[in-house]
């Protein structure tokens, strides 16, 4: 993107800070401005389309031109723009939209808490965690554990979570009371000989170890998501679920299903935790929830962390927590229509019909020289670049190898990023079989461009 004085380029990088960029960087080669969108594709204010690769941030399922939900937010915003859910308040929307996600919850779930991020969702939980556990007075059971390479959120306490080093270096992170367990990844971690059905017994051997180590009284709750997207599209390995949730129960931890990203269809199922057969106390979501096109998320709670709020709420005097936009009634509406247009249209048989194609098209990039595992489910995958395909050995990180596989997607025409090792592929869920083809014909052409350039620099033969 070409330097123009005095134009939006000049002016972003005089006044932003932008989130997840080299800010040092950044001021030498400015933004990408992005000025419209159709579809699965969005287009810059040079005028060039793209097929947004990751649906924007793994959220904008119904892509960029849903009249249906602009025509939503409209009504709502003539009706009421505005008002809170504090003290009794209410608004037809919020009561609406959480009478909606508990119709549609994986396993039975009691109430829904609103915020608007699906940090803030996971931000909540720890504290629902914690407080659930004052009011049954046990006071030392309050570590939470997540897993290596998870992704929870970038608050205080979620980036805490987060299972990956660069959300903590030199934000003193993670807090108190946060372990993290192994990470599932059975093509990178799983030992010689050992089948997938081992390699879970053994992650669940080591998450009970963990947990005998610390205490199974000061164990508290228990993290995941049920495909680990931001740490490399990491799918859990067969009875891996079933397995971690033995132990789980075994040591009264309650289990939260971060479906941030995995709801709502992307999996193939319209939560993740259908796909794998996780049966969470508590549920976050958000992204696809209102296909993007407002901030809104949710924590779904069961019956028994309802009752003690509740109990709690009547010995103290109030539930003292709750974000001013929780719940917006803009945000709910917007909510409500995407999930009515996921049913109407069917979305998950639709992502159901297009995974064949497209993970099978995943797996085929998975032959370049570059890659080293391609994996996926559903309408989400990723690539692995490594410099041995035989011993698995990553590139050394200063090289950026995907960083710059990122970028010449971008010049070929699909919006995505090289994060660590990887590329990760997310597209609106909306997407067609021919736009499948197109997208991963792009993307081979990337590949061989990345390829190419690292032969010029010496990284490989």
């Amino acid at each position: 993107m070409n330097e123009r004085p005095n134009s939006l380029h000049a002016l972003d990088k005089q006044t932003l800070v932008h989130p997840y960029t080299n800010l040092a960087v950044h001021q030498e080669v400015g933004p990408h401005v992005i000025t419209g969108g159709d579809g699965i594709y969005v287009t810059d204010d040079e005028g060039k389309h793209y097929i947004e690769g990751l649906a924007g941030l793994f959220c904008a399922g119904l892509g960029f031109s849903e009249p249906r939900l602009v025509e939503a937010a409209t009504r709502q915003l003539k009706a009421m723009p505005f008002y809170h859910s504090f003290a009794h308040k209410s608004t037809e929307p919020g009561i609406r939209l959480a009478e909606k996600l508990l119709s549609i919850a994986p396993v039975p779930m009691s109430k829904v808490f609103f915020a608007g991020s699906g940090s803030e969702a996971n931000d909540t939980a720890i504290k629902l965690v914690w407080y659930y556990n004052n009011a049954l007075g046990r006071p030392a059971k309050k570590k939470i554990i997540s897993r290596r390479k998870a992704y929870h959120g970038v608050t205080v306490a979620t980036a805490s979570l987060t299972g990956l080093p660069f959300n903590h270096r030199d934000f003193d992170l993670p807090i108190a009371n946060i372990r993290h367990t192994d990470c599932p990844h059975y093509w990178r971690f799983a030992e010689e000989g050992e089948t997938e059905e081992d390699f879970s017994t053994r992650m669940a051997k080591n998450l009970e170890a963990l947990i005998l180590e610390e205490g199974p009284d000061t164990i508290a709750a228990f993290f995941a998501e049920p495909v680990m997207v931001s740490g490399g599209v990491i799918t859990p390995p067969k009875t891996y679920f079933e397995k971690i949730q033995a132990v789980l129960q075994k040591y009264d931890i309650l289990l939260v299903a971060d479906e941030v990203i995995c709801g709502f269809g992307r999996t193939g199922n319209m939560f993740g935790s259908q796909t794998y057969g996780i049966r969470p106390d508590m549920i976050s979501c958000a992204k696809q929830l209102s296909a993007a096109y407002m901030p809104i998320s949710a924590l779904m709670i069961n019956e028994k962390i309802a009752n003690v709020l509740v109990e709690q709420s009547r010995k103290i005097g109030s539930f003292s927590h709750g974000f001013t936009y929780g719940g917006h009634p803009v945000a709910a509406a917007v909510a409500l229509e995407a999930l009515s247009i996921y049913e109407e249209i069917d979305i998950v048989s639709h992502v159901r019909s297009i995974t064949p194609r497209f993970q099978e098209s995943i797996r085929k990039l998975g032959e370049h020289p570059l890659i080293g595992e391609a994996r996926g489910v559903g309408l989400v995958a990723g690539l692995e670049f490594v410099r041995n395909k035989a011993t698995k050995e990553n590139f050394p990180p200063a090289w950026q190898v995907a960083n710059h596989a990122g970028k010449f997607a971008t010049s070929r025409g699909v919006l995505t990023r090289g994060l660590g090792d990887m590329v990760s592929l997310c597209p609106a869920m909306i997407i067609t079989e021919e736009q499948v083809d197109d997208l991963m014909t792009r993307m081979g052409l990337a590949l061989d461009d990345t390829l190419a350039w690292a032969r010029t620099q010496g990284y490989v033969a």
